[in-house]
C-alpha cells in the first residue's frame, strides 16, 4: 500500500569544510560557516526528519509532518566526521550518509575524488583539456575512438555549477572515454597535480569504519553508496549486483539495520536492473541526483530526487526561497 504521497525536500551534500584553512581552497564544497547559516534556515523553515521515518511513512507506518526535509551526505568524507557530524548533533538532526565501501573499508581514493582534487590544484582546465585531448589523438586508433569533435560537441557543455572547460574534463574522465584509458589518465593526472602518496591522501580524505560506525551509534544514518563508486547504469546486471553486494559488508560493519538500508546512487546513475538488485537485497529506498521535491509514495520509493547545497539559501535570516514555497503547496 502506498504511503502518503507528501512533497519531501531532500538536500544533497558533498564536501563540508572551513575552505579556506584547508590545502584545497579551491575545492568546490559548501564552507563550515555556511553550512551552519544554512542549518539554521532549515531549522526556520521545515521539520526534519530521519532516514527511518522516511521509510516508515513510504510503508505506510506513519505520516511526515508538513514540509519535512530529509538532509544527506555521499561519498564518505573526513569532513562528515570532523566537522558535520557535531553541528547536526548540537542540534539533534539527524544526517544519512552515503560512503563507498572501498574508501572506508580499504582506504582507496575515488577516480571521481582523485579528479576533483586535480581541478583544485593550481593547473588551469585549459591545460587538463589540451592533455586529455593530446592523449585522445595519440591512442585514438588503440581504444577506438570518436574524434574529437564528437566529444567536444557532447561534452563541452557548462552547468550551474562548472564552466564548459571543467564540466568537459570531469564528463571526459568519469565517463566518455573508455575505462583502462579513463583510469590512466586520472591516475597520471593525480600524481602530477596532487600527490603520489594516495593511501596518505585517502586517511586525510574519508571517514573510517570505525568512525562511520561512531556516527551511527550516535544517531545518524549510513547507507549505500555502492563499493566502487561507479556509474551503475552503465554496467552490466552482474556489475552492478557484484558493487552493490561489495557495498553491504560496509553496512554490516557499522551496524546498519536490515530493515532500513538505503541507497543513494553514485552519479545518479542507475536503470531497471539497479532497481531490481537493490529491491531483491532489502533496500527500502534509493537517492537520485534529480533536482527536484520528492514525494513518499511507494511507486517513487527507488527513484527519490534532492535538491543540491545550493538550491537553498545560506543564510539562516533569509526569507523562503521557491524551493521552499514549492514544498507548502
Amino acid at each position: 500500500m502506498d504511503g502518503p504521497a507528501a512533497k519531501l525536500t531532500i538536500v544533497m551534500y558533498h564536501y563540508v569544510r572551513p575552505l579556506k584553512r584547508t590545502r584545497f581552497p579551491g575545492i568546490k564544497g559548501l564552507d563550515l560557516d555556511l553550512f551552519e547559516e544554512q542549518l539554521g534556515y532549515l531549522e526556520r523553515y521545515y521539520s526534519l526528519i530521519t532516514m527511518e521515518q522516511l521509510i516508515d511513512a513510504i510503508d505506510g507506518v506513519g505520516e511526515l509532518p508538513p514540509r519535512s526535509a530529509l538532509l544527506t551526505f555521499d561519498d564518505g568524507y573526513l569532513d562528515h566526521y570532523t566537522y558535520v557530524f557535531p553541528k547536526l548533533a548540537e542540534r539533534k538532526f539527524q544526517g544519512s550518509f552515503f560512503p563507498p565501501a572501498c574508501s572506508a573499508i580499504d582506504g582507496k581514493v575515488l577516480d571521481v575524488n582523485k579528479i576533483h582534487f586535480t581541478l583544485a590544484s593550481d593547473v588551469d582546465p585549459d591545460d587538463l583539456v589540451a592533455m586529455i585531448e593530446k592523449t585522445c589523438q595519440e591512442r585514438a586508433r588503440e581504444f577506438g575512438l570518436h574524434a574529437l569533435e564528437h566529444y567536444r560537441e557532447n561534452y563541452m557543455v557548462g552547468n550551474f555549477l562548472d564552466p564548459a572547460g571543467v564540466n568537459y574534463v570531469k564528463l571526459m574522465l568519469q565517463h566518455a572515454l573508455p575505462l583502462a584509458l579513463r583510469r590512466e589518465l586520472i591516475d597520471q593526472l593525480f600524481r602530477r597535480y596532487v600527490t603520489s602518496d594516495e593511501p596518505a591522501f585517502a586517511s586525510e580524505l574519508y571517514a573510517t569504519v570505525e568512525q562511520l560506525r561512531l556516527m551511527r551509534s550516535c544517531g545518524m544514518h549510513i547507507g549505500s553508496h555502492g563499493n566502487l563508486h561507479q556509474w551503475l547504469g552503465h554496467l552490466s546486471r552482474e556489475e552492478q549486483e557484484m558493487d552493490i553486494d561489495g557495498s553491504l559488508a560496509l553496512l554490516d560493519a557499522v551496524g546498519t539495520a536490515p530493515a532500513y538500508r538505503s541507497m543513494c546512487y553514485p552519479y545518479g546513475s542507475y536503470n531497471a536492473d539497479t532497481v531490481s538488485a537493490i529491491s531483491s537485497r532489502g533496500f527500502k529506498l534509493a537517492l537520485t541526483t534529480e533536482v527536484a521535491l520528492s514525494e513518499t509514495s511507494a511507486a517513487a520509493r527507488f527513484h527519490l530526487p534532492r535538491l543540491d547545497t545550493n538550491h537553498l539559501p545560506k543564510q539562516a535570516c533569509a526569507p523562503a526561497n521557491q524551493w521552499t514555497l514549492a514544498a507548502e503547496s
